[in-house]
């Protein structure tokens, strides 16, 4: 899975090789719009494109406008009605509406600023682009646009002029356990747009022919959790029972940010998991962030249902918080 559209990478590489190099961003949509608003299009003095801001229906008279952007070194906000036959052809049943705002390197968007951008994007740091069209000032922020970073959504601040433009990292899902139920979970949070990574030092498990496809690593689970990291868009799912396997990656967790930490087991596992870790040293806010038995209460039965389950409760937890 790509980490990012690269559409800022693409503007700042083009910039600082001399060219020109502006950025589309979709601000507003009404009716069925093609692209949701903060999807971007990068567009070169030669007019290289990168990315998309309505599935194709636009993009030409965004290229022109573009074009005409870096001869005189001024934003634009351009506004594009979608007709019915154009929308049916990138896939939708009626059409819609778009503003799109489009900002030069350099004259509107400070280098320095895009700079810190790209590098906020390469280490997995949230940050939101700040536009205040109103005063014309950019700025990048990390925190005080809370609920928009949660759900992913970008738009206007409410009764303002100013366009807060979330940058998140993509989610990842790392499973421990090459299990029946990973088996189901693993591509369906594929589909949901999850980056998923399965370990197990079992290699019987962790096969290829199980998981066709699938990252899978081999290394003892803290190992392996370590090489990857974790941050506040990865969710850590742990399946296998065994606490030699889980435990040590669970550890790290509790003292990382994953916005996520779920483990399989019955109340009486999970009973026995928080008197290991509270002998280990870990505080009962900490073990608090364990949701122990998985999966929301639905009344699953078998891996599949199992695997919705905890993909509904990685969902709740993202997009709410709880």
């Amino acid at each position: 899975m790509d980490q990012f559209d690269n559409c800022p990478e693409s503007a700042l590489r083009w910039h600082q090789e001399g060219k020109g190099a502006v950025l589309a961003t979709v601000i507003e949509t009404w009716g069925s719009a093609p692209r949701r608003v903060g999807s971007q299009l990068a567009i070169s003095s030669d007019a290289e494109m990168v990315g998309s801001v309505s599935g194709g229906c636009v993009e030409s008279a965004v290229v022109v406008e573009a074009m005409d952007a870096l001869e005189d070194g001024a934003a634009r906000e351009l506004e594009f009605g979608v007709s019915d036959e154009d929308a049916f052809a990138v896939g939708l049943a009626c059409g819609g509406t778009i503003r799109v705002l489009v900002e030069p390197v350099g004259s509107v968007i400070p280098e320095a600023l895009l700079t810190e951008l790209v590098t906020h994007r390469a280490q997995r740091m949230p940050v939101a682009y700040v536009a205040n069209l109103e005063t014309k000032e950019r700025s990048l922020a990390r925190s005080g646009h809370d609920q928009a970073f949660r759900m992913d959504r970008s738009g206007f601040v409410e009764d303002s002029r100013t366009f807060v433009g979330v940058h998140n990292p993509p989610l990842r899902l790392i499973v421990v356990g090459a299990v029946h139920i990973a088996q189901a979970l693993v591509p369906m949070a594929r589909i949901a747009g999850y980056d998923p990574t399965l370990l197990d030092p079992r290699e019987a498990f962790g096969s290829d022919a199980r998981f066709p496809g699938e990252t899978i690593l081999h290394d003892w689970p803290d190992e392996a959790v370590q090489k990857l990291g974790l941050d506040s868009r990865t969710a850590l799912v742990l399946l296998t029972h065994d606490p030699k396997l889980d435990d040590p990656a669970l550890e790290q967790a509790l003292r990382a940010n994953c916005f996520y930490i779920g483990a399989l087991g019955s109340k009486r596992t999970h009973a026995k998991r928080v008197d290991r870790l509270s002998a280990s040293g870990f505080s009962d806010a900490e073990i608090g962030q364990i949701h122990g038995p998985i999966g929301l209460d639905i009344g699953a039965s078998g891996p599949a249902e199992i695997a919705v389950s905890i993909l509904a409760e990685m969902t709740r937890v993202l997009r709410q918080g709880a």
